[in-house]
C-alpha cells in the first residue's frame, strides 16, 4: 500500500535535555525536497543537526538519507526506515536535533531520530494512493437512479456527471471491484450502452 502526505506536520521528542523536532513535508521533486530542507536550516539556524531523509516516485525512484554530522547511521538511516516502513512516498522528513548537553551514545540517538519522525508522521493526515480505473458511460435519464445506487452498492467514487440529451457519468473504480461493477452495469443497461475504461490513479484519506 502506498500512502502520501496531505500537508506538513509537526512532531517533538525528548532525551536528557536534547530536543528533537521532527517535520515532514509534502514534497514531489528533489528541487522541493532541498527547497523545503533550507527552509528548515534557516528557521532552526542555532540547531546542531537537520538529519532528512526524503523518498521520491512511485516506486521509491529517487531516496537520499543525511546524518547531518551524527554518527553514521544514527540518524538519516532511522528516518529513512520510519518513511519506508509505513509505505510513504514523495516526503522529505527532517530531525532538527538541539543538543542537551548529554551524550546520548549510538542507540539514544537512533531512538531519539526514530522517536522524532514518527512523532511528526503520527501528526499528518496520510492519503493513500489508489491504483483503478476511470468507468464513464452516458446513458438515458431514465437510468442515472438506478446507476447511482450500483455505485453506491460498490462505495465508488463518482466524478462530476454532465447532463445534456443524456446523462454522461464517471465513476473510479478499484482494479479488484471493475470485474464485478462492470458485470453488474452489463445486465443493469441490458445491451443500451457500454462502459469505456482507461486506467486511472486516485488518493483518498485514511481517516
Amino acid at each position: 500500500m502506498s500512502y502520501y502526505i496531505e500537508s506538513y506536520a509537526r512532531g517533538e521528542y525528548e532525551e536528557k535535555k536534547s530536543r528533537f523536532i521532527g517535520e515532514i513535508f509534502p514534497v514531489r521533486t528533489q528541487a522541493e525536497a532541498e527547497e523545503a530542507l533550507a527552509g528548515v536550516r534557516k528557521k532552526y539556524y542555532d540547531a546542531r543537526h537537520h538529519c532528512y531523509a526524503y523518498v521520491l516516485g512511485k516506486n521509491y525512484e529517487t531516496v537520499k538519507q543525511s546524518d547531518d554530522g551524527e554518527p553514521s547511521r544514527t540518524a538519516g538511516t532511522p528516518i529513512l526506515s520510519v518513511l519506508q516502513g509505513e509505505g510513504i512516498h514523495d516526503a522529505l522528513l527532517v530531525v532538527t536535533r538541539y543538543f542537551g548537553g548529554t551524550l546520548l551514545g549510538t542507540g539514544g540517538l537512533v531512538r531519539s531520530y526514530t522517536n522524532a519522525a514518527k512523532d511528526a508522521l503520527n501528526h499528518a493526515v496520510l492519503l493513500r494512493r489508489v491504483d483503478g480505473f476511470r468507468a464513464s458511460a452516458e446513458v438515458d435519464y431514465s437510468l442515472v437512479g438506478k446507476l447511482k445506487r450500483l455505485a453506491e452498492k460498490y462505495s465508488l467514487k463518482e466524478e462530476e456527471g454532465e447532463y445534456s440529451l443524456k446523462a454522461s457519468l464517471t465513476w473510479l473504480v478499484p482494479g479488484d471491484i471493475l470485474p464485478s461493477f462492470r458485470k453488474d452495469f452489463t445486465e443493469l443497461v441490458k445491451g443500451c450502452t457500454e462502459l469505456a475504461i482507461e486506467e486511472a490513479e486516485w488518493y483518498t484519506n485514511t481517516v
